[in-house]
């Protein structure tokens, strides 16, 4: 089973630059998008009956947004965390046979961090709904964290620190957010590897010079260590300032659904 995660930016932008050629390519069984930044009706993506669609809009004109688009038919689809408004559209979960699969856009401390407090806030609120989901069955999530957990994962780590999305109270919050019983898939299988990034700044030459951070992942509920077959980053791939990240797990793992249950929060 194929799950692909992309932050495109725009996803009406980035369908100009070859979106929809990548994801016929990839054919995966779910694909997720973040940072969608379009409302009902401004965009349509054709791929016949093959994919169930579900979006959740931001309130906000050109914000935000997230996306799933799958072929497995969910048992229930949630927009938002539990009690939670979610005017920003920042989460999207879809809930299957053998796991739940949480489409992710994390809020931005900013640059000047004048979010960072909200950024913690909503970080122990979206932990406390994976864990309560963990309870029932595994968790996969997906999306734009927002944050570089380790050195490694960006370039220039001395230099970043105290800046958003590296922050010493970010970096603590995945912590706790792995303890909490989670893998990074990635560095579950390339521990070590270094030069591995999702998302680079606009500025003149950096992608080129792969001057980037490791920002988008894929985690997982650590029982499904054994399920989990690989995971890609796609840093050839174009369209946005951030590139899409690949999870494989076995096929096996999610077999038959119900019907589809929406709950709007």
């Amino acid at each position: 089973m194929k799950l692909v995660s992309w932050n495109v930016n725009g996803l009406r932008a980035c369908v100009n630059k070859g979106f929809n050629d990548y994801f016929t390519k990839m054919d995966a069984d779910i694909f997720c998008i973040q940072e969608t930044k379009l409302q009902e009706g401004q965009i349509r993506l054709e791929y016949g009956t093959a994919y169930d669609q579900y979006w959740n809009y931001a309130v906000k004109k050109g914000y935000s947004g997230t996306a799933v688009l799958t072929k497995i038919k969910p048992l229930s689809v949630r927009f938002g965390l539990e009690e939670d408004q979610e005017p920003e559209g920042r989460i999207i979960t879809l809930e299957f046979d053998a796991f739940y699969l949480v489409n992710v856009y994390t809020p931005n401390a900013r640059r000047d961090l004048s979010r960072l407090e909200y950024r913690l806030e909503w970080e122990d609120r979206f932990r406390s709904y994976l864990q309560q989901l963990d309870a029932h069955k595994p968790v996969i999530i997906c999306g734009d964290l927002n944050v570089a957990h380790h050195e490694i994962d960006l370039k220039n780590a001395k230099s970043n620190r105290n800046n958003s999305g590296f922050t010493p109270e970010e970096r603590s919050k995945m912590t706790q957010l792995l303890d909490a019983g989670f893998i990074d898939t990635f560095r579950h299988f390339y521990p070590d590897q270094a030069d591995a990034y999702t998302w680079w700044s606009h500025m003149p030459k950096v992608r080129e010079r792969n001057i980037g951070w490791r920002i988008d992942y894929f985690l997982a509920s650590s029982r499904l260590a054994p399920s989990l077959l690989d995971a890609q980053i796609d840093a050839h791939v174009t369209g946005s300032d951030h590139c899409p990240v690949i999870l494989t797990i076995a096929d096996n793992l999610n077999e038959g659904a119900g019907p589809v249950s929406v709950v709007n929060q």
